[in-house]
């Protein structure tokens, strides 16, 4: 899989969904009822969907990277893993027996074993490397199946996510804490922090590096500068245990700097927020204001809050700009681009190769993630193109149940649809990855990011805070939370 760069560029300066009873919604928005009856969909749904997971444990205890489908027998696995991959493995375990779909001798016997295979795994600097081989636990320096050469990676992001898991798994099973408190020990996140230098805020941004090559310390030219997208997991994560100062969420980009070039020209002003300066920028779509997201995918800015609270603990901006941005999502599929479905996130090709998928109009980036493979763009200002320009749209089942919160009738129609029109769902193993409305190609592959992320959706929308105990404590309640409830979007 490739990996997902939000990124600004160093150079520009730069509620939970119950079943029974809902939260209220985000001001300003529209009330979503979600309804018992859904239960036993959604169930069937996280089984199989947990099968996929169980499919691709190797018998070392790690998630590979991916599964082909497309056989009649037992799905093919790949040799490749990542932290990210690993951390899915671990909160799906955590979720299917919160969901009584395992019992819990069977998730601590599945946590020790992945536990057990992480404490295996060559680090540096506390972290771990990008790609190994799920199979024996070896650093993978040559691409399996082709050979090219893999220079081993400290991706910040992507070690968010398997300390996400791990925390997730310590919590579930306590007797698995000193062991995971152990790993973390050494995983210091100023590692990839360049700290805050008002004479030169290009050179010290106060933002996370993308990550470092090991074999010669070298950082990433960019940092991640952008506020709604992945990342800020990481960011959470380093405010919550004091190695990265609060400020730090402050120096994070709600849209680009107006004098930067952007998808579009931001509107907003310049508000004190803790002693910094802070450029509360919106974007406006459909006539919503929004935080823009970097590609404009959907999992950039849904996949953090199946984790940590965001739309509850600050409802009157992130809560806003969440459901804004679903709407926005949904109303491409269904009105700008005439698919007739909507959801749109990195994911398989279904045709073969992986490419990020988004709604380009949401995104910060100049031409971002189109909403289909031959990349039809739109330009702010301009005509938007006719439904007829948008060939070979895919959509991503991941991102409709990413949307469960604030969608939740639309999210599970959309789901429907695509199984009844398209074949997208595999029984046993759950949604495939993604799929050409236009052709009916669906994809031979399951992916575990993909997978994970639905399966943590799916748990949030039938046992609220299943899996967000770890981030309601601690440094996330004290540290975290309080910057949150500050927040104040121009929206």
């Amino acid at each position: 899989m490739d990996r997902r760069t939000f990124l600004t560029a160093a150079g520009t300066g730069a509620a939970a969904l119950s079943l029974g009873a809902v939260a209220a919604p985000p001001a300003g928005a529209a009330a979503q009822p979600a309804r018992g009856a859904h239960v036993p969909l959604l169930l069937r749904w996280f089984r199989d969907t947990y099968r996929s997971i169980e499919a691709m444990t190797t018998d070392f205890g790690l998630a590979v990277d991916k599964i082909d489908v497309s056989g009649p027998g037992t799905p093919v696995q790949s040799r490749q893993t990542s932290p990210t991959n690993i951390g899915c493995g671990l909160w799906s375990t955590v979720a299917a027996a919160g969901l009584g779909v395992i019992d819990d001798d069977t998730m601590r016997r599945r946590l020790e074993h992945t536990v057990r295979a992480v404490e295996k795994l060559e680090r540096h600097h506390g972290f771990w490397l990008n790609w190994y081989d799920a199979h024996d636990g070896s650093v993978l320096t040559r691409w399996p199946g082709t050979g090219d050469p893999v220079r081993p990676f400290l991706s910040s992001v992507d070690n968010a996510w398997l300390i996400t898991g791990l925390r997730i798994a310590a919590d579930a099973a306590p007797a698995l804490r000193p062991r995971v408190d152990r790993i973390l020990a050494t995983a210091d996140w100023s590692y990839y922090y360049t700290p805050y230098d008002p004479a030169d805020p290009v050179a010290g941004p106060g933002q996370l590096r993308g990550g470092f090559w090991p074999d010669t310390e070298e950082p990433t030219g960019h940092h991640y500068g952008a506020l709604n997208t992945e990342p800020r997991m990481a960011s959470y994560l380093g405010i919550a245990d004091g190695s990265l100062p609060a400020d730090h969420y402050w120096h994070l980009l709600r849209t680009m700097l107006p004098e930067h070039e952007q998808e579009q020209h931001p509107q907003g002003g310049y508000v004190a927020m803790d002693g910094v300066r802070v450029w509360q920028g919106h974007y406006t779509h459909r006539g919503r204001k929004i935080v823009p997201s970097w590609g404009g995918s959907m999992f950039e800015a849904l996949m953090v809050p199946l984790f940590v609270p965001e739309a509850e603990w600050s409802p009157r901006s992130w809560g806003l700009t969440h459901h804004r941005y679903v709407r926005s999502q949904i109303e491409h599929g269904m009105t700008e681009a005439g698919y007739g479905y909507w959801g749109f996130s990195p994911a398989n090709i279904p045709e073969g190769g992986y490419q990020e998928y988004g709604v380009d109009a949401i995104g910060m980036q100049v031409d971002g993630y189109a909403s289909n493979t031959d990349r039809t763009y739109t330009k702010d200002g301009e005509p938007l193109p006719p439904a007829s320009a948008f060939t070979n749209g895919v959509v991503t089942p991941h991102a409709s149940f990413l949307a469960l919160p604030h969608a939740p009738d639309e999210a599970i129609a959309n789901l429907r649809a695509l199984d009844r029109d398209f074949g997208a769902y595999h029984a046993g193993y759950g949604f495939r990855d993604s799929v050409n409305v236009g052709t009916g190609r669906v994809s031979d592959y399951l992916l575990a990011l993909d997978q994970g992320m639905i399966a943590a959706a799916l748990a949030q929308a039938i046992r609220p805070g299943l899996l967000q105990r770890p981030f309601r404590t601690g440094g996330f309640r004290s540290k975290v939370r309080p910057l949150l409830a500050k927040e104040r979007f121009s929206i």
